[in-house]
């Protein structure tokens, strides 16, 4: 997943706090780095409240924040970096593309509003530690990656996890996955200028689609999509970020 929150005149350096009232740890793997899952979490929890005017999520879902305390992000980033896995940062994971800092992870997807049976489309599959968090909220996941080194290592990571309920592809994202459409829920880990028309295509009537807007150099803006059920399309403005700009034919469409 592929983008880090950008806020120039704000430290993330945040102090211990107490959990929210309402938010339950999960069991998490025993693998040594649950005490880092936890701060990682409560990292998430404290810059949620503080964002929460701006994002209109000053308390993220408890079954989001349990998926991120289960899912091992040190497995996920490049070379094994376990001393920076759970810093609240974005990492390079190769390829001139990064994993997203926990709270956008987090942020994003809370904003799809999984349920468990839900099948959710993908876009970015990066190191696949975003496909892993949605993996642990909905039924089914389709992730495309264009870059065929990180999508083919992406897919024996999950494997070798036993995320059997994520689906990879080697592709350009623009396209989609239309064999498994229509989708409950799209979330997009690269920036476009605009949302591609084959993914509103492929979302079904009362789905939601998460994706950052915006040029290729400098900020763009999270939008929550929302498809209702008449096909009108809806969106609404979450927060300021900087993503890793969209590839393939997003490319190559009059600016």
């Amino acid at each position: 997943m592929r983008g880090r929150l950008f806020r120039a005149a704000r430290s993330l350096a945040l102090a211990a706090a107490v959990l929210m009232p309402g938010f339950a740890m999960a069991a998490a793997p025993a693998d040594g780095y649950v005490e880092q899952r936890r701060r990682m979490v409560q990292e998430v929890v404290d810059l949620a409240r503080e964002l929460g005017q701006e994002t209109g999520r000053p308390q993220l879902g408890a079954r989001t924040l349990d998926a991120m305390q289960r899912v091992p992000r040190h497995r996920f980033v490049a070379g094994g970096d376990d001393s920076a896995a759970y810093r609240n940062r974005a990492l390079f994971i190769g390829s001139g593309q990064t994993i997203s800092q926990p709270y956008i992870v987090a942020l994003m997807t809370d904003l799809l509003d999984l349920a468990p049976g839900d099948r959710v489309l993908e876009i970015g599959t990066g190191s696949g530690y975003q496909a892993a968090v949605l993996a642990e909220l909905a039924s089914q996941v389709f992730t495309v990656e264009i870059v065929e080194s990180l999508a083919r290592e992406a897919a024996q990571r999950l494997s070798a996890l036993g995320y059997r309920n994520v689906s990879t592809r080697v592709g350009d994202g623009f396209e989609g996955w239309p064999e498994h459409a229509p989708y409950d829920a799209i979330m997009v880990t690269a920036a476009p200028l605009d949302v591609p028309a084959p993914l509103l295509a492929q979302l079904k009537p009362g789905g939601r689609m998460v994706i950052p807007l915006g040029a290729r150099s400098g900020n763009q803006v999270l939008h929550v999509v929302r498809k209702l059920a008449d096909g009108t399309v809806q969106r609404s403005r979450v927060l300021t970020v900087r993503f890793v700009p969209f590839t393939g034919k997003a490319e190559r469409l009059p600016r």
